[in-house]
């Protein structure tokens, strides 16, 4: 009873901040042998000067280390900046504050709200060609989609509605566009200037940590061609489509046969005069991911439908989980002769027989060489229907220049336009557009095609070698070729909240990959894809657009094959720099010996005691949260 007391006294005078170490050591110990204790100012440091029963010799007496006063529980407090408010960036906004104690989170937007991709692309038929019910949050999911497949402004409010319902906008810098970021070696910090893109205000941040959630598609440009400055008529980018601009009963052309080119020439043929579409690349025009049959047309629910999802939770999650396993089982298709592939091959041909039907000599300009997922699938409802339409000029000539009033092809052949529509795609090398330096080195002059490794060069798609505390979220090799983007996301970031946990209680002043981990993970890659067809002479935003290229789009695996390598980080794996100037990599972790659950009196003491109805033997004493 006495030394419950006492304890029972040391925990008070902690959560008061009137007792120190030295009270508690001495309270302990019987009065008649007391060992005097000092206590330095501002350390936790407990050194024996004398005692009747010290030895001068003892490792006891003058202790080498001064220990740091601080709880091992307590973490220090991480400055993270988030580069992009896209689906990863709002994503992040949620479930880092939530899985990292003491993070002092910030979230750079270069646009006027959040949403990426689904906030900026707003032309005609704008959609995702994923199901609705399976691209959204795996723990906000929303009942009520008005379609199998949602356009892109539902898309953009769903987003923008998980935001709000988890006020992510607290941490958002809305019009903030990042010029650049540098490693600070002796601070720990990176180092941001930033620019307000309405008032042009120049600013700097300093992050402990920088993780990068720009998109893979978001850096869009326009083409190169000559004289393209000269053209006179209306022009633009499909991500940067103009509300203002009337397609009605113009001539248009679009350029590129992408997800994006593919959409506009569809939703565009009905409306206009005459729409010349130039696609230099043969592309499979497949049925959807799931499997099934895509129409231009809207797939509505029923209200029937949306009314039981929304009162019935188990029916929901029964429809949802049968809907989503769809997309955790093509993976088999993606390997070079497997009969799986092959298959897909013949199903392909045929719904494009059978969409081509009024102008059949298509086919054969459209169909490629290179095997289904050699590129990732576009299903293209309406697409080859729209190509055979008698208003719509399908050009396969490259094209030689722009003029003022059009483009003329290599055959000589001048076309006048009322609009040209670039369909042609974002950078798709990865690289980001902004420079990030570190040690002397810019991370675009070791990634980009005529760069030092002329690859996007990671370990795991996570982090790369020599830029420590940079975190690449959604980036290179971040996605299996099955699975599910959110749920990616949602693992990806988990990873990453163990990372910065481990930083902050740690001790860990910084730490990036290893070179070996690094590039043992390119070597098994290589391996990997090469029994793939992702490696068959196709331009693919998988390998930067560069037929022949290394892979770096996506992971050597299935969806389950990454989400188990992310369930436990292999801390072996990555490089280390610990705080302060002891060497001692325990000092600052380990602190004063204390945790500060103990100095909390209201505090539970004994988290891991449950019913034992409740007890799941797999996941006891493994809750981070619960750790006494």
């Amino acid at each position: 009873m006495a030394t419950a007391a006492v304890l029972n006294g040391a925990i008070n005078g902690f959560s008061n901040r009137e007792s120190d170490l030295s009270r508690v050591a001495v309270e302990s110990a019987p009065a008649e042998k007391s060992t005097p204790i000092t206590q330095t100012k501002d350390s936790a440091s407990a050194t024996v000067r004398d005692g009747p029963d010290v030895d001068e010799t003892s490792p006891y007496y003058s202790p080498r280390l001064t220990l740091v006063d601080r709880f091992v529980d307590e973490p220090r407090p991480l400055r993270v900046g988030v580069i992009g408010a896209g689906l990863a960036g709002i994503t992040a906004g949620i479930l880092l504050p939530a899985k990292v104690p003491g993070i002092k989170l910030t979230i750079y937007e270069k646009n006027a709200d959040v949403a990426g991709t689904w906030f900026e692309n707003v032309y005609p038929g704008v959609r995702c060609d994923i199901a609705s019910h399976v691209y959204q949050s795996t723990f906000a999911p929303k009942t009520d989609w008005s379609d199998k497949y949602a356009p892109g402004h539902e898309i953009r409010e769903y987003w923008q509605s998980v935001a709000q319902k988890f006020d992510v906008y607290k941490y958002v810098k809305l019009n903030t566009r990042v010029e650049g970021t540098t490693w600070d070696d002796e601070e720990g910090v990176w180092i941001t200037k930033l620019r307000n893109v309405k008032t042009g205000e120049e600013t700097v941040e300093k992050n402990e940590f920088i993780l990068t959630s720009i998109g893979r598609f978001n850096d869009w440009k326009l083409p190169d061609y000559p004289g393209i400055s000269e053209y006179k008529g209306h022009l633009r980018h499909a991500s940067n489509w103009s509300t203002d601009f009337d397609p009605k009963d113009k001539t248009v052309a679009v350029i590129g046969n992408g997800a994006s080119g593919i959409q506009v020439t569809a939703n565009l043929q009905p409306i206009v005069k005459r729409l010349d579409h130039y696609a230099r690349n043969k592309t499979w025009i497949a049925a959807s991911w799931a499997g099934e049959e895509r129409k231009i047309e809207a797939q509505p629910y029923t209200e029937e439908e949306k009314k039981k999802w929304a009162e019935d939770p188990d029916a929901y999650l029964a429809f949802r989980k049968d809907l989503e396993s769809l997309y955790w089982t093509r993976f088999d298709s993606f390997f070079r002769n497997s009969e799986s592939n092959q298959k897909l091959r013949e199903a392909f041909i045929d719904i494009m027989k059978k969409r081509l039907v009024k102008k059949p000599e298509l086919l054969e300009h459209i169909v490629p060489d290179f095997s289904p997922n050699c590129r990732r699938l576009t299903p293209g409802p309406g697409y080859l229907e729209a190509i055979t339409e008698d208003n719509v000029e399908y050009i396969r000539t490259r094209i030689k220049r722009f003029t003022e009033t059009g483009i003329e092809t290599e055959d000589g052949k001048q076309r006048d336009v009322d609009a040209v529509i670039c369909a042609t795609g974002a950078n798709v090398d990865m690289v980001p557009a902004f420079p990030i330096r570190a040690h002397g080195q810019e991370l675009s002059n070791l990634w980009k095609a005529d760069g030092t490794y002329g690859y996007p060069y990671t370990y795991f798609g996570l982090g790369t070698p020599g830029f420590p505390n940079l975190l690449f979220v959604h980036g290179p090799q971040a996605t299996g070729p099955s699975g599910t983007v959110p749920h990616s996301v949602e693992t990806q970031l988990t990873y990453f909240a163990k990372v910065l946990r481990k930083v902050s209680r740690q001790g860990i002043k910084s730490l990036s990959p290893s070179k070996q981990a690094a590039d043992d993970f390119v070597e098994y890659s290589d391996a990997f894809f090469a029994k793939t067809v992702l490696t068959d002479k196709c331009s693919s935003w998988y390998n930067g657009g560069r037929p022949g290229a290394r892979i770096h789009g996506l992971w050597p695996g299935s969806a389950g094959h990454i989400t188990f390598v992310r369930q436990e980080p292999r801390w072996e794996d990555w490089e280390y720099k610990y705080i302060g100037d002891s060497k001692n990599r325990f000092a600052h972790y380990l602190g004063n010996g204390w945790t500060k659950r103990e100095t909390d009196v209201e505090a539970d003491q004994t988290p891991y005691l449950q019913r034992p109805d409740k007890i799941d033997l797999r996941d006891i004493h493994e809750k981070w949260w619960s750790i006494p």
